[in-house]
């Protein structure tokens, strides 16, 4: 008997260093350090704009955006969004991943009932004995055997190296990346609102411009056909203004399109069916854009949503390169299960004879053939490098679009300064054309090159307003503005 018991602990022994050998190996990850290096100021932007640290990303857009209409449709946006609310889902689901690590963490326990008959043959072991066997005296063990259980089993991974906790972990980072998604998507839905809306602004001024440009070119129309029947003009003449008169129009029913499907887009963003925008249209080319303080570079790693979501991408695949080099060590787990077991049901709460119990523990760990945890380990690996990169990655396109755009700012509000004096001065130039046309000074043709040249910059100082208006929304996302409350 003491050779036996020897003997099993022998074999446990080689057992237990045969595991703990198995998971020696244990192959090292990737040391790499994330750079998140930012240069002390934008580069191309006015060095008025970086004198300290006033940031206008930090401003909620309910201050930043002063328009109320304006300030109404982005709120309806926020509310109706079709994108931003299976963004919100995706939280939910992030959400949920964690609840289902920390369950890996607790015992797990089931409660079972069950029932089943068994028939064996009478010449086997088990018929044999249970023919030769009495239940009580005179009663012999039933035939064929009925099998009723009634019982609660548990099981209970025992987290050692803390791997649990560390998938744990990185589920709560993807959780607070998905949030950060969350703020990115709202930062540019806003963005898109508030572009989209005046670029509607600067097309209802573009018709306004082209309905006065159409009024104008009419009345010349009409002084053509006049000087004509005095001879002093030909047939020719009257059909080039004719003609130039024809495409103005044709440019008007362009307009209203253009008009229309921004109007639609608007409504698509605000989760609403078409309907007519309400905004103010009067004096678009005066409208001042709202003025840009950038703070410091640094900022940004606090304020864009979309870098904080990469941050914490990067702690989650951090986090998966341990929990799959883990794999490697040994595993503890316990079982237990206690009830209630019996062949007939007037015997299943007779206590403690029907009284079933057991415990056990178990040691794994892989000894040969680690091809798939290898794979697994190696996998997530290569996705931190990738998060690695992607973060850095992520910082350098927020930097190069503050950049670009404070860029734009500037160029943009000079271009708008010289284009506002060529429309003043073609502006005079038409009177003069007109006068000197009457007086037979200067031909239909030049009459006619002016106001083509009044009407294209008269439109293009009108995009222009609405490019410096977009450039103000674009860097006010670009450093991170509209999703903080």
């Amino acid at each position: 008997m003491t050779t036996n018991n020897y003997s099993w602990k022998g074999w446990a022994a080689i057992a237990a260093c045969a595991l703990l050998l198995g998971s020696c190996k244990v192959p090292q990850a990737t040391k790499a350090k994330e750079n998140k290096y930012t240069p002390n100021s934008y580069a191309g932007a006015a060095e008025t704009l970086q004198a300290d640290s006033t940031n206008i990303g930090n401003l909620s857009w309910k201050t930043f955006f002063n328009d109320p209409q304006l300030a109404s449709l982005i709120d309806t946006a926020l509310k109706n969004n079709q994108e931003l609310r299976i963004t919100l889902q995706e939280l939910e689901i992030a959400k949920n991943d964690i609840l289902l690590r920390k369950g890996a963490l607790k015992p797990k326990v089931d409660i079972r009932a069950g029932g089943g008959i068994e028939k064996v043959g009478r010449y086997t072991s088990q018929g044999a004995g249970d023919a030769s066997t009495e239940i009580r005296p005179g009663h012999e063990m039933p035939d064929p055997l009925g099998d009723l259980t009634l019982g609660a089993y548990a099981n209970w991974e025992i987290d050692v190296w803390k791997k649990l906790k560390d998938a744990e972990q990185a589920a709560v980072n993807r959780y607070l990346a998905s949030v950060e998604g969350k703020n990115f998507v709202l930062s540019s839905l806003i963005a898109e609102v508030a572009n989209s809306y005046f670029e509607l602004l600067a097309l209802d001024n573009q018709l306004e411009i082209i309905r006065q440009n159409i009024k104008l070119q009419e009345n010349a129309l009409e002084v053509v056909k006049i000087q004509k029947e005095s001879a002093r003009v030909t047939e020719l003449a009257v059909q080039k203004f004719t003609a130039e008169v024809a495409k103005t129009k044709g440019m008007e029913f362009s307009t209203l399109q253009q008009i229309k499907e921004t109007e639609n887009r608007i409504n698509f963003l605000l989760g609403r069916y078409p309907q007519s925008i309400e905004r103010d249209q009067n004096s678009f080319v005066n409208l001042v854009p709202a003025a840009v303080k950038t703070g410091f570079p640094s900022q940004l790693l606090g304020n864009r949503p979309d870098i904080m979501q990469a941050e914490h991408e990067l702690a989650a695949a951090k986090l998966d390169v341990q929990v799959a080099r883990k794999e490697f060590y040994p595993s503890i787990g316990l079982s237990a299960g206690v009830g209630l077991q019996a062949f007939k049901p007037s015997f299943l709460f007779k206590l403690p004879e029907s009284l079933l119990y057991n415990l056990a523990g178990e040691l794994a760990a892989p000894l040969i053939n680690k091809n798939a945890i290898t794979a697994e380990f190696n996998s997530a690996n290569a996705r931190q490098i990738q998060a690695i990169y992607n973060y850095e990655r992520t910082i350098l396109n927020a930097y190069t679009e503050v950049s670009t755009h404070l860029s734009n700012i500037d160029n943009l509000e000079k271009g708008f300064a010289y284009k506002s004096q060529e429309v003043a001065a073609l502006n005079k130039s038409i009177e003069v054309s007109n006068d000197l046309f009457k007086s037979a000074r200067a031909d239909y043709l030049e009459v006619l090159t002016t106001q083509h040249e009044v009407l294209e910059a008269k439109l293009e100082l009108l995009e222009t307003k609405k490019q410096q208006l977009s450039a103000v929304v674009n860097v006010y996302k670009a450093l991170g503005g509209g999703w903080k409350p």
